[in-house]
């Protein structure tokens, strides 16, 4: 039996041993990445290894999200399209994951003890990735091999560093007490998967919940664990369908209803909402499609929309002013309207007490560079997290949300962002070794 001090020895060892492995999950899925609720290939290959490393249970399919709460499904010739270029490569698990039913999540039971829960986002995003010689993924090799599809966040490495920690925590099962739940979300962008993992009820006995994301400026020179309020924008993203009636312009055009009208309205009057005194909030109609031809009065017209704010109470205010700007837009023109929610996020995700134990355990224990974070208006986004968060701190549970800070090529999103895989050790590393200290076996 290992001495604690020599489990974190050990930890350390095992993912800095593990950089070959890691780098090639990571870099195979580069190379195939698959947008949200398209992750089949990539919910595949994450349930065969966690059974094939020894997880007590692998779940997959409805056993992960709910159905009706998934948000921003793509189209059915979408998900069947996917389902068809995945169909006959896993009789398992593939079946199960039909229609967009991605995600996968790993269960390890180690006894009595608290659950912990490990998040790892595993989509893609509808960027065309850089091609030039000076980007590595395009030099090396293991550049997208999809058109107009790209890890440009960093979720392959997530889902790397998922796996890793997976495989690392089973071997060392023996010095735990607890249960540790691998949660591989489908769909975060556009915050549209945690939901569903949610409404599945995964979070209800969760006692903490971790989770990170790889980031950093090019410049950056030493790698570290960066812990702080890591505040994130609540968020709700709606599509807007205006529908009126079709009449000639010219000849009755008041016959007709006009439906773009009614957006227009919509539009000017989303942006004018006043904001929220005691938290920043945002808004933003991106596109408007409307109208069939310049002598027709338009009967249909699809926005979508998104609002922000810093807390999800500020987030509520924007999102109910919005519907009913929307609806009264439709009704002043004569139209209807229909409201789809297609994402959303809660706000605030990390507890302090908990962001203490995870400097000091990344620092003491684990040799880890760690950097104090500050909070960063600007530097604000949203994080479907947060819901896991979320629930999981609305029976007592905490939560911690930290950077993985290295230097990276470009900023997220970007068709040049890249990182250096060093940092999956960095990840692994954390993950493992925070996740023993939480589960540490008691002497």
């Amino acid at each position: 039996m290992m001495y604690k001090s020599e489990v974190y020895q050990e930890i350390r060892a095992a993912a800095a041993a593990m950089q070959p492995q890691l780098t090639a999950i990571r870099r195979d899925l580069h190379r195939n990445p698959e947008p949200g609720w398209t992750e089949l290939r990539t919910s595949m290959r994450i349930a065969r290894a966690l059974t094939d490393m020894g997880c007590d249970e692998v779940l997959v399919g409805e056993a992960v999200c709910d159905r009706d709460s998934r948000l921003g499904l793509p189209a059915d010739e979408v998900l069947e399209a996917a389902w068809r270029r995945a169909k006959g490569t896993d009789p398992v698990f593939l079946p199960q994951m039909r229609g967009g039913m991605t995600g996968v999540i790993g269960i390890l039971h180690c006894g009595d003890g608290p659950v912990v829960g490990l998040r790892f986002d595993i989509d893609a995003l509808p960027v065309t990735e850089a091609d030039d010689p000076a980007h590595i993924p395009a030099a090396e090799g293991f550049r997208s091999k999809i058109d107009g599809v790209a890890h440009a966040c960093g979720h392959d490495g997530h889902t790397a560093i998922g796996l890793g920690t997976a495989k690392l925590l089973c071997r060392l099962r023996d010095h735990l007490r607890g249960t540790v739940k691998f949660i591989f979300q489908p769909a975060e962008e556009g915050v549209r998967g945690a939901k569903a993992i949610v409404e599945k009820g995964h979070l209800d006995d969760v006692d903490v919940l971790l989770g990170a994301h790889l980031g950093g400026e090019p410049g950056r020179r030493i790698d570290a664990v960066g812990v702080g309020p890591n505040r994130t924008l609540a968020t709700t993203k709606l599509d807007v369908t205006f529908r009126g009636k079709a009449a000639h312009a010219c000849l009755v055009p008041e016959a007709g209803n006009n439906a773009m009208l009614a957006a227009a309205t919509a539009v000017l009057n989303l942006h004018a909402i006043p904001r929220f005194g005691a938290a920043p909030t945002r808004v933003n109609v991106g596109r408007l499609t409307a109208g069939s031809g310049r002598n027709v009065i338009c009967d249909r017209a699809v926005m979508e929309l998104e609002v922000r704010g810093l807390t999800t109470e500020a987030n509520d205010y924007m999102t109910a002013y919005a519907k009913r700007i929307v609806q009264a837009a439709a009704e002043m023109h004569g139209c209807t309207c229909g409201i789809s929610l297609r994402g959303e996020a809660a706000g605030d995700c990390n507890d302090s007490d908990l962001c203490q134990t995870v400097m000091t355990v990344c620092r003491d224990r684990l040799g880890l560079s760690v950097e104090e974070l500050q909070d960063e208006p600007r530097g604000y986004i949203s994080e479907d997290y947060s819901l896991l968060a979320a629930r999981v701190r609305a029976h007592g549970g905490r939560s911690c949300y930290f950077k993985n800070l290295t230097a990276c090529t470009a900023p997220i999103h970007d068709p040049r962002f890249d990182f250096p895989e060093r940092a999956l050790v960095t990840g692994v590393t954390a993950f493992a070794g925070l996740t023993a200290a939480l589960l540490e076996e008691k002497k």
